[in-house]
């Protein structure tokens, strides 16, 4: 069975690495304060659907993600390890979205490309942890939907068997296509780059990146059609700016505060039964335990 399977990815800030200038006035992420990388659990969900077409030959996968053009990158990383297409949707309109702004622009995009089988996304993004914006395009699109997945278990027929997890386990759910699954982090990792793959799409540009000066690939890109990645702007997805970015966002941040954690004292303790005592008492008496 020939699969047409669409993987919402996210260009992440790491937010491991989040210092005293990783928010703007506004609320809204400084992202140039912030190393970008492929939002782990969409590298998870983006192994479920290589491993859908290997096990459905002549099926595609098409990458979709929403942000600045520096949001390329995670489409040639996608390109590097199996996917097929890459499409970035880029709009000033489209700049301070929350979830269900966000929501509305990537299924109006999925609406343009048209024929979907499979959505796949990871459960949710490290810079929000909401969640939300899965089940949000399932509910634009009209889609069952299954969330926490962790492998597909078989597709055939019209209907998708999952396992996805459950507090204390997991459940097998079954549901007809098309269909949309947010994948958790316990679901396979994502395959490495493939070498072959990195030498032929690390030329693979959106049309702003082409135009640029000093763009050495224009004619590699011309004779492989494949290295030309798409990029979408609000007209595209015939959208409605009223429903995008900061003018779409019922959610609206009023304030961030950095909280920087510094030790006013410390104590050592040795491992002795009676300094075990002390920090026992010690604890129970400030109510960090008990």
């Amino acid at each position: 069975m020939k699969l047409n399977i669409i993987v919402l990815a996210k260009q992440v800030p790491d937010t491991r690495n989040v210092g005293g200038q990783a928010m703007n006035d506004d609320g809204t992420i400084n992202r140039s304060a912030l190393p970008a990388i492929f939002n782990p659990e969409d590298l998870n969900a983006l192994e479920q659907a290589l491993l859908l077409k290997e096990t459905n030959p002549g099926s595609r996968v098409t990458l979709l993600t929403m942000g600045p053009h520096r949001a390329a990158d995670i489409l040639r990383e996608g390109l590097y390890r199996g996917a097929d297409e890459g499409i970035l949707l880029t709009d000033r309109a489209f700049a301070g979205a929350d979830t269900l702004a966000t929501s509305y622009a990537l299924a109006s995009a999925i609406k343009k490309i048209g024929s979907y089988d499979v959505i796949l996304c990871g459960r949710q993004a490290i810079d929000g942890d909401t969640a939300q914006v899965g089940p949000q395009v399932a509910q634009q699109l009209g889609l069952p939907q299954v969330t926490y997945t962790r492998r597909i278990i078989s597709l055939n027929e019209g209907m998708v068997t999952v396992e996805r997890s459950i507090e204390n386990g997991v459940e097998i759910v079954e549901t007809s296509l098309p269909v949309l699954l947010t994948v958790d982090g316990t679901a396979a990792q994502c395959r490495p780059a493939n070498a072959y793959r990195l030498l032929r799409f690390h030329r693979a540009a959106i049309p702003t990146e082409q135009a640029a000066e000093g763009f050495r690939y224009s004619k590699q890109i011309v004779a492989d059609e494949a290295l030309a990645l798409k990029e979408w702007n609000l007209v595209h997805i015939n959208g409605d700016a009223a429903r995008c970015g900061l003018a779409g966002s019922p959610t609206k941040v009023r304030k961030v505060d950095n909280v920087i954690f510094k030790a006013k004292e410390s104590k050592r303790y040795s491992a002795g039964d009676e300094d075990i005592k002390a920090l026992v008492g010690e604890l129970l008496a400030n109510h960090t335990i008990g």
